[in-house]
């Protein structure tokens, strides 16, 4: 089964909501929440440090990899603010996301392909620094390739578009255009492990649809965050940690329909 990276950003969301200056004072912390999912099994915990500080702060990036016992992973944009910042901080892994101001969360993936030189300069100096380098991609050959090329050690597939599919068609997999979502994001990650580099995922997976993609040949590590943190709400961060956990779990006991029972097979 993969390892779980519960992502605790939307707990900084609400405390800026309200306390966007209070500096170490507002509520609820995030760093205070690391504790409770990985009492609830996370293996890792993740955050985003975005440009605009909007929700995850220096502040909290620093204490968190002090305190976090799991593996701490530092979701950033490819700049040499955040390059500088990683090379600091050294979290266990650094990876690079593309950034919109507007956006409310990351969407889409990274278009290495795109600017592969600049990619090869940032990697080199994340690891120069002892940080394994991360690449958050679409379910695109071409941007595997890149990410080869550009020495990255592990790919992130952005399962979004997947997640789209899953509640268009409610998670029907007699229904093709699901498959053939769930199929890309299987073939990227044989792809991803074919060239030697770590297979990830993440993206808009909840406790409906992690099941396929945590069944997923080879997957290494899956990142949620928002789907957790919303479920707390009613039931505590520890508690539903756990439960995402016994979701994946589950998954890798379900029937798949035969267009998907032989793509895990070598």
């Amino acid at each position: 089964m993969p390892l779980l990276s519960v992502n605790i950003d939307h707990v900084a969301t609400l405390r800026q909501a309200r306390y966007r200056s209070a500096g170490d004072f507002g509520e609820p912390d995030a760093v205070r929440a690391f504790h409770e999912a990985e009492l609830g099994g996370a293996d890792g915990i993740t955050v985003h440090l975005r440009e605009d500080r909007r929700h995850i702060t220096d502040r909290d990036v620093e204490l968190l990899r002090a305190l976090v016992r799991t593996k701490f992973n530092l979701e950033m944009a490819a700049t040499d603010e955040m390059v500088a910042t990683a090379a600091r901080v050294k979290p266990h892994t650094a990876m690079l996301v593309p950034e919109g101001r507007n956006e409310v969360t990351t969407e889409g993936g990274l278009d290495v392909a795109g600017q592969l030189p600049r990619m090869k300069d940032v990697v080199a100096r994340l690891h120069a620094a002892g940080c394994i380098a991360s690449a958050f991609i679409d379910a695109d050959d071409r941007q595997v390739d890149a990410a080869k090329a550009a020495g990255f050690d592990v790919c992130e597939v952005h399962t979004g578009p997947y997640a789209s599919a899953f509640l268009t068609h409610g998670g029907d997999l007699r229904v093709p255009a699901l498959v053939a979502e769930v199929t890309k994001v299987w073939r990227a990650g044989a792809r991803i492990r074919g060239l030697g580099m770590r297979f990830n995922a993440g993206h808009a997976l909840n406790y409906h649809n992690v099941g396929l993609i945590a069944r997923a040949p080879g997957v290494a590590e899956l990142h949620i965050g928002h789907a957790i943190v919303s479920r707390a709400i009613y039931t505590g961060l520890r508690s539903a940690t756990r439960e995402m956990v016994n979701a994946m779990q589950a998954g890798q006991h379900a029937d798949l329909p035969p267009a998907l029972a032989s793509e895990g097979k070598p």
